[in-house]
C-alpha cells in the first residue's frame, strides 16, 4: 500500500483500491505483466490494522458464517526506508501471481503458456517494477524481445477464471496436432475480426471475432478454475438446472471482468451516553481486558487517548457491561445496515457527538420546505467497506443489497472459510435530505402509470438475465425519485465544493410503508478520505440555507433540458429491454460508478422536473410558483 509520505511507486495501491477495483480476483496491469489478486490464504498475517465496526462486522458474518473474527486493512508499508530490497519490510503487500498464463512475443508473433519455457522471467529487484518476460529463442534476430500477456480470457457467470483455451479453438475441439501457436494481427484497428490465431503446425487459422459470438463458437464448458485460490472449484460449474455453463470470451482488462461484492456501514453512535460509544467503538483493544492493571498498561503505551477524561474505574464497568451485554441480540437485523442510520440521522438534536460523527440541523431553503422535512449537515462521519466476495459478468448492482447476490455466483475470496476479511475505512462529511413523507404519499399516488412502467421494465430486465423470480428487488418509483435526486444534487455540488463528481456518493434511504420498519425516504450526499482528520468541509459549507437554495435550484432547473435531447427525454423505462432508466443519459443524470449505489440504474429526469416529453409526472413541479 502505498502512502503519503513519498511518491507511489509503480505497483503501489491505495487501501480502498483494494476492495473497489484491484480486490482479490482482479487483473492488475503492470508495465509489461499482468498479474491476479490472489485468496486470503496468502496475504500476510503482520502490517495490518484491524478495524472495528459492529454494525458491519455483524452483517459480515451472517454474509460468511460466524468465525469471521475481524476486519482488517490491506497490509500497510511501514514508514522505513525501502532502498534495500533484501529487507523484510520491502517485501510488505498483497501477494500477486501472473495471469493470464498465456504469453506473446511482439517480434515473432509466439503465442505459447510460461509453462512451455519458452518465455524467461527477467527480475529487477532494485526495480521490481521492470520485471519482465523476454523470449529467448525468437527466431528475429536483434534485443531479446519482451513477452506481453495474451489479452483474452474466458470467464463464466459463476465467477471462475480460465486462460483462453487456444488450442481447442484454432481446431474446433480437441486435437492431437503437436501444435505451435502464433497470434497476427492483419490490420491496424485492433479489433477482434482482425486477430488471428494460426497453429504452424497444421497450417489452420481463425479469427478471434469467432470466440465472441453468442453461438457456435466451440468455446468448451467451464472447469471452474479459481486461478486466486490456485484450485477447482469442488462442485464444477453448472447452472440452476444442473447443466454445465459454457465459458465467455473476454478482454482481459474488460469492465466486467471484476465486480466487488462488498458491504458498507456509516459508524452513527447508538448508545446513550459517550463513554458507552466510545468502548463500542474502540472494541477491538479492549474486549480481552480484565482488569485495571490492563488499562494502565495501555494509557502509559497511549493507547487510550480517547479515554482520557475517565478514570480506570470508570472505563472498566464501562468495559464489564459491554462484555455482559455479548454480542447484538439475536432479534436485531443485522443484514439492515441503514436503518440504524436512518433513525440517528432523523433525529439529530439527540445524537452522539464523537471525534467521527457530528451533526447540525438546519433550515430546509424557502423554496423546498414542502419538500424536505429535514436538512441536516453531517460535518462528521466515519464509513466502513468490507469486501466479502466478487463476481463476474454479471453485476450485483441489481441487488439492493449487495449481500443478497446468489451465493452459486458469488466467488470466495478465500478457499476455507474466512476468519477475517478485507476492510477499509474513510471519514468525510455530507448532506442529509429527508423528504416530507406526506408529500412523497401524495406524490405516488397520482404516478401509479409510472410506476407500473419501471415494474414492467424491471421484471423484463429480470427475466432477461434469468434471474428468478423477476419481479424480484423492485425498489419502487420512490427510490427512482430519491434516485435521480441525488444524481442530479451530484452534479451541481461538484461545480462548487471542491470535489469532483467522481469523489462524492449517494446513499439512498428508501422503504414504503407497511412493512414492520418505519418508511424512509432520505438522501445521504458525502465525500471521504482515508486521512484521519477527514476531508475539509467544503460540502457541507454548501449545506447553509441560502447556499443550498442555490443549489438546488441549478440542479432542477439543469434537469429540465438535456443536450441529447428530445432523444434523452423521450427515452422511457424498458425501452428496447435494453435498459431500467428513463429520461437520463451521460449528458445529464448519470453518475461516475465510484458514486452510484445502483449502476446508473432507475433514474429518470421527468419524476423531478417537466421535461419536453413529459410533464405530469415531476415531484418539483411547483418550484416555478
Amino acid at each position: 500500500m502505498s502512502t503519503a509520505r513519498e511518491r507511489p511507486r509503480v505497483g503501489e495501491l491505495r487501501p480502498s483500491q483494494m476492495l473497489t477495483t484491484f480486490g482479490v480476483g482482479s487483473i492488475i496491469d503492470l508495465p509489461h505483466i499482468s498479474v491476479m489478486v490472489m485468496g486470503l490464504e496468502d496475504w500476510p498475517n503482520s502490517e495490518y490494522r484491524e478495524i472495528t465496526e459492529e454494525r458491519l462486522l455483524a452483517s459480515v458474518r451472517n454474509a460468511l458464517g460466524a468465525q469471521v473474527a475481524s476486519l482488517r486493512s490491506p497490509p500497510i508499508v511501514p514508514d522505513t526506508d525501502r532502498t534495500n530490497p533484501f529487507e523484510q519490510q520491502a517485501c510488505v503487500g498483497v501477494p500477486v501471481a501472473p495471469f493470464p498464463r498465456w504469453m506473446v512475443c511482439p517480434r515473432c508473433r509466439r503465442l505459447a503458456p510460461l509453462s512451455s519455457g519458452q518465455f524467461v522471467l527477467k527480475a529487477d529487484p532494485y526495480s521490481p517494477d521492470r520485471a519482465r518476460y523476454v523470449h529467448e529463442n525468437c527466431r528475429v534476430p536483434g534485443k531479446l524481445p519482451t513477452a506481453v500477456p495474451a489479452r483474452f480470457v474466458v470467464a463464466c457467470k459463476n465467477g471462475h477464471l480460465d486462460d483462453f483455451p487456444w488450442v481447442q479453438f484454432v481446431h474446433g475441439g480437441q486435437t492431437t496436432c503437436p501444435y505451435k501457436l502464433q497470434l497476427l494481427e492483419m490490420g491496424p484497428s485492433g479489433e477482434a475480426a482482425d486477430i488471428y490465431v494460426r497453429c504452424e503446425a497444421c497450417q489452420t487459422s481463425r479469427p478471434m471475432s469467432d470466440a465472441f459470438k453468442l453461438h457456435d463458437n466451440d468455446l468448451p464448458a467451464c472447469w471452474g478454475r479459481r486461478p486466486h485460490l490456485r484450485d477447482f472449484d469442488d462442485d464444477g460449474c453448472k447452472d440452476d438446472q444442473g447443466q454445465p455453463i459454457r465459458v465467455r470470451a473476454l478482454l482481459q482488462g474488460a469492465s466486467n471482468a471484476w465486480f466487488p461484492i462488498m458491504l458498507s456501514a456509516l459508524s452513527v453512535p447508538q448508545e446513550s451516553n459517550l463513554l458507552k460509544q466510545l468502548v463500542t467503538d474502540h472494541w477491538a483493544d479492549l474486549y480481552d481486558i480484565e482488569g485495571e492493571g490492563d488499562i494502565a498498561k495501555l494509557r502509559r503505551r497511549n493507547l487510550l487517548r480517547e479515554f482520557a477524561e475517565y478514570s480506570d474505574v470508570e472505563l472498566m464497568a464501562a468495559i464489564r457491561q459491554r462484555q455482559a451485554e455479548g454480542e447484538a441480540s439475536t432479534g436485531e437485523d443485522v443484514t439492515d445496515l441503514k436503518t440504524p442510520e436512518w433513525e440517528v440521522f432523523i433525529d439529530p438534536d439527540h445524537a452522539q457527538r464523537t471525534r467521527d460523527f457530528r451533526l447540525r440541523a438546519v433550515p430546509a431553503p424557502r423554496r423546498f420546505a414542502r419538500s424536505f422535512e429535514q436538512v441536516v449537515l453531517v460535518e462528521r462521519v466515519r464509513e466502513v467497506r468490507a469486501l466479502i466476495g466478487f463476481t463476474r459478468i454479471e453485476s450485483p448492482g441489481d441487488y439492493e443489497d449487495p449481500a443478497e447476490f446468489p451465493e452459486a455466483q458469488r466467488m470466495r475470496i478465500a478457499r476455507g472459510r474466512p476468519s477475517w476479511v478485507p476492510a477499509n475505512e474513510v471519514r468525510g462529511e455530507g448532506l442529509f435530505f429527508r423528504f416530507a413523507e406526506s408529500e412523497i404519499a401524495s406524490w405516488l399516488a397520482r404516478e401509479k402509470r409510472l410506476n407500473l412502467e419501471f415494474f414492467a421494465s424491471h421484471k423484463q430486465w429480470r427475466a432477461d438475465r434469468g434471474l428468478q423470480p423477476p419481479e424480484d428487488f423492485y425498489p419502487g418509483l420512490r427510490f427512482v425519485l430519491l434516485h435521480s435526486f441525488a444524481h442530479a444534487l451530484i452534479r451541481q455540488l461538484s461545480l462548487e465544493c471542491g470535489y469532483t463528481a467522481a469523489s462524492l456518493r449517494e446513499r439512498i434511504y428508501s422503504r414504503n410503508p407497511g412493512t414492520d420498519r418505519p418508511e424512509m425516504a432520505g438522501v445521504l450526499i458525502y465525500t471521504a478520505a482515508p486521512d484521519s482528520e477527514g476531508t475539509l468541509g467544503g460540502l457541507v459549507s454548501l449545506g447553509e440555507p441560502a447556499v443550498l437554495e442555490r443549489h438546488l435550484t441549478q440542479a432542477m432547473d439543469s434537469m429540465r433540458l438535456c443536450s441529447s435531447d428530445p432523444l434523452c427525454a423521450e427515452h422511457h423505462p424498458g425501452k428496447e429491454g435494453t435498459s431500467l432508466h428513463g429520461a437520463s443519459c451521460h449528458a445529464c443524470l448519470f453518475a461516475p460508478e465510484t458514486s452510484c449505489e445502483r449502476g446508473n440504474k432507475y433514474l429518470d429526469r421527468t419524476v423531478l422536473v417537466p421535461t419536453v416529453d413529459r410533464e405530469e409526472y415531476a415531484f418539483f413541479r411547483d418550484l416555478d410558483a
